[in-house]
């Protein structure tokens, strides 16, 4: 089916009101691809700003409370075909759980949850549900990240030997969620509403899936500490790992929210026996692909050859694509999913890069090992994956 002639689909939302980043979001890479209509929202715990939220975001369905919205919409002949959390993490497994049992598919945003054992049950809900599950890995959304995992599936570099991954942000290089101004900052630094994991679980779980989704490969064993750099702060911003791989490959990843200067430095580099690549997300239209021996190339987003970049192409050359576009790809392998589910049909093959819960429990228990790491002064752990 060419796009446009699919069914759009409906799509509810839980969190994500007035003040909120991430909400708008989701509602602009929902509808980049017209695939979805945003049609219901519990966007606030109180009605008034629920509704005015709901109001200002063109929403004809507002909710004060995702308990009642789940039981009402999956009653609705009209009622949503998914669900978008951008809650604070502790509420992620709750609203899915309920929104699972009501038979309605789920786009999650990361972490996961708050813990493995919340990640471990929402994955083995949505299987006896058989409802999709989608977790907003946003940066495996981007044409050339998906290009440099076709490479190395294809054996150009080679056997994988290095693996070096970083996300460096200065945003709470300062104690900001003291003064009360920043919602953001507010909840991110609060360990009742994070999780025990704070740039740990905000930015360094997207390094790690980054990671994992380019290489193919899972670390089993890793040797990590957690740092926390502002006075007072409650919960880490600061976090950095040595990694070892089941084919003997050596990785480090380090993610920091206090690196002074830095934007969103989410950078990948990838050494093989044969070649090695370099991604750097904050100039997500071109990858950089070096032979051993060889000359540098500069591979351009629209310029390369293959059905998985393709697929996540939007414009021609030229004309760059970034953040919001790789967040829409995201939802339109959803759509891609969600109708193939629904109509018992095999997943379509473009669709199946798509990151699922499945990569959310890989980062919670990513999360797991570097805590108790770094708890036992940077003693390695092992990681355990199925």
């Amino acid at each position: 089916m060419q796009q446009g002639t699919h069914r759009r689909l409906r799509l509810g939302m839980v969190g994500g009101g007035q003040g909120a980043f991430i909400g708008a979001v989701h509602r602009i890479a929902a509808r980049l691809d017209d695939r979805f209509e945003l049609v219901a929202g519990a966007l606030s715990s109180d009605p008034q700003r629920a509704q005015a939220s709901a109001a200002e975001a063109g929403i004809a369905r507002s909710y004060a409370d995702w308990r009642e919205m789940a039981l009402a919409e999956t009653a609705r002949d009209d009622g949503i075909d998914a669900v978008a959390i951008v809650t604070p993490n502790y509420l992620h497994a709750p609203v899915a759980t309920a929104f699972l049992e009501a038979g309605i598919h789920v786009v999650c945003d990361k972490p996961l949850a708050v813990s493995l054992a919340e990640g471990e049950a929402l994955a083995k809900l949505a299987r006896e549900k058989n409802r999709l599950f989608a977790l907003t890995h946003t940066y495996s959304g981007y044409p050339l990240v998906r290009h440099a995992r076709e490479l190395i599936n294809e054996g150009e570099l080679g056997e994988i030997r290095v693996v070096q991954v970083e996300y460096a942000q200065d945003w709470l290089a300062e104690p900001i969620e003291t003064a009360g101004t920043n919602k953001q900052a507010g909840w991110r630094t609060d360990p009742s509403l994070a999780g025990p994991a704070g740039c740990l679980g905000d930015i360094g779980t997207h390094a790690y899936q980054l990671a994992a989704f380019v290489t193919g490969m899972m670390p089993h064993a890793l040797s990590a500490e957690v740092h926390t750099f502002v006075a007072g702060r409650r919960i880490d911003d600061h976090v950095q790992a040595m990694l070892r791989y089941p084919n003997g490959a050596r990785g480090m990843l380090w993610a920091s929210q206090v690196a002074s200067g830095a934007e969103n430095a989410l950078r990948l580099r990838v050494y093989g026996t044969k070649a090695g690549l370099a991604f750097d997300q904050e100039h997500p239209n071109e990858l950089w692909f070096t032979p051993l021996g060889g000359s540098a190339e500069r591979l351009t987003r629209g310029r390369v050859t293959g059905a998985v970049a393709a697929h996540a192409t939007r414009v021609p050359p030229g004309h760059p694509e970034g953040y919001l576009e790789a967040f829409a790809q995201l939802y339109k392998d959803a759509a891609l999913q969600i109708e193939a589910l629904d109509a018992g049909r095999a997943l379509p093959a473009e669709s199946l890069l798509l990151t699922t819960v499945d990569d959310g429990v890989a980062g919670l228990r990513f999360i797991d090992a570097v805590l108790a790491s770094s708890a036992a002064d940077g003693q390695w752990r092992a990681i355990i994956n199925d």
